[in-house]
């Protein structure tokens, strides 16, 4: 069987302590992957300064073109995995096999990183706002003869990372260029794409040093938290709860990323009926960025209507269907639990499944497919923005169309990641504007899942790495 070892300092270990993770359909075992102890991790990041002189030694300028040479291999090359070899269609049935996302999807993922990976020199200039990459070799630099001085809030970046869809690992490859090694935890079912990522650098010539990757519990996530300089997790709200107050942690979780349509262009609806449904349902609904909510001043159950009928058309398919649009739930309980929230959100007055008169025949949300277990695209018609429908977020095709008056937006919305605002209203563009609450702000028909490599996705992972100091120089002393 196949088997991933751990990354000590780029050095492959193997463990006793073996865990299976199977394949998603069959149940059957599919790879064992070595575990690290917290006594392991713990003994491993006692000194990162050395895990960061591995990178501190190359021009910034060096590491964006190794990241660009990573780029191609991440998506063309064979690259180690293990004792054995991976070739990128390898990968792709792999990712697959243990989290159910369709090999379509999984391509698509991988060309999202390999775009990442390829542009970061755009990501660079966008999170450092224009900065001479040489200011972070020298420790200053000027701009617009402004003087300008960073340092490092710490020697590492700790990630635990999730297993919702491989796009994610977009957000952390840019360390690597900000001269910040890696300590990964992968998701216990992602496990292919952090350590294709890994390989695709060290073939692009960054030393294996700079990564630790480390399969383990979830005290071992913390322990990786507790202890690299700076850190970042993935998870629901539960999971980051514990972290909320740690400014060293930069916390990603449920997106409740939303599209508006504006008085003003809500007569003309059905124009932008394609970027409402593909922000739903794009990437199976797995995205943080995905739209939860269609909010809207008036004719939401027309919308609601014409959504569900085009969304109930995507229906379970084989994982290596090219048309395949929806991937099942690795844990089938999990989907039916997911299922009996939503049927007791729907007891409560004032919401009504309008996908469920498009179904086949007799078919429920959840239901099981060639030995899967599937959400069925679900539209939620809500009369108010007080109904608990209203917010929910789940990792399939789901989403809220609620009636808002224009007077209460974005007051009503709650934290979003995302928002679309289709509008020329002035006078409401700025009050989006001036949220607090708004992460991302698209004016104009523009699919939530639409992102620009110079734009920060969620945080700025430079501010984050990197914190900026009062600084004078006396020319004449030089």
């Amino acid at each position: 069987m196949l088997h991933i070892p751990i990354l000590r300092h780029g050095k492959p270990y193997l463990s006793v302590d073996v865990a299976v993770v199977p394949h998603h359909r069959t149940r059957e075992p599919f790879v064992e992957v070595s575990q690290a102890n917290i006594g392991l991790i713990r003994r491993d990041l006692r000194d990162q300064a050395s895990l960061r002189a591995a990178l501190t030694r190359f021009a910034t300028a060096e590491l964006i073109r190794a990241s660009e040479r990573a780029a191609e291999h991440f998506l063309n090359d064979a690259l180690p995995l293990g004792n054995s070899s991976q070739s990128p269609e390898d990968y792709v049935a792999q990712v697959s096999a243990t989290t159910g996302l369709p090999f379509a999807l999984a391509r698509r993922n991988m060309q999202k990183i390999r775009t990442a990976l390829a542009e970061t020199g755009a990501v660079l200039r966008g999170l450092t706002r224009g900065i001479d990459p040489r200011t972070l070799d020298d420790g200053f630099g000027d701009v617009g003869g402004q003087p300008l001085s960073f340092f490092p809030r710490g020697n590492s970046l700790g990630v635990v990372l999730p297993n919702n869809s491989p796009g994610v690992h977009s957000l952390w490859v840019p360390a690597i260029a900000f001269k910040m090694p890696l300590v990964l935890k992968p998701g216990s079912a992602e496990l292919w794409t952090p350590y294709r990522i890994i390989q695709a650098f060290i073939r692009a010539g960054i030393p294996a040093e700079a990564f630790c990757y480390y399969p383990t519990d979830h005290a071992g996530g913390a322990e990786i938290l507790r202890t690299a300089g700076r850190g970042m997790i993935f998870g629901d709200v539960g999971s980051l709860k514990m972290w909320q107050a740690d400014p060293r942690i930069e916390l990603h979780g449920p997106g409740y990323s939303k599209i508006y349509i504006g008085e003003d262009k809500i007569s003309e609806w059905e124009k932008y009926l394609e970027v409402m449904a593909g922000s739903i349902a794009d990437n199976s609904g797995r995205s943080c960025i995905n739209a939860s909510g269609i909010w809207v001043p008036k004719y939401a159950k027309e919308i609601a209507d014409a959504l569900a009928e085009r969304l109930a058309k995507i229906t379970p398919r084989a994982a290596d269907d090219p048309e395949a649009q929806l991937a099942p739930f690795v844990d089938g309980g999990v989907a039916r639990r997911i299922a009996q929230m939503i049927d007791g959100d729907l007891q409560e007055p004032g919401a009504t499944d309008v996908t469920a008169k498009y179904r086949s025949a007799g078919a429920e949300r959840c239901v099981e497919w060639n030995g899967c277990t599937y959400l069925l695209p679900t539209i939620v018609h809500c009369q108010s923005p007080e109904h608990p429908a209203a917010h929910r977020e789940f990792l399939f095709p789901c989403a809220g169309v609620v009636e808002v008056s224009e007077s209460e937006v974005p007051q009503a919305f709650g934290p979003s990641l995302v928002v679309t605002a289709i509008t020329g209203n002035p006078k409401l563009i700025r009050r989006l504007t001036e949220s607090p609450h708004i992460g991302r702000l698209n004016l104009g028909p523009m699919n939530t899942l639409h992102i620009r490599w110079d734009q920060p996705h969620e945080g700025n992972l430079f501010d984050h790495l990197y914190g900026r100091r009062a600084f004078q120089q006396e020319l004449a002393a030089v």
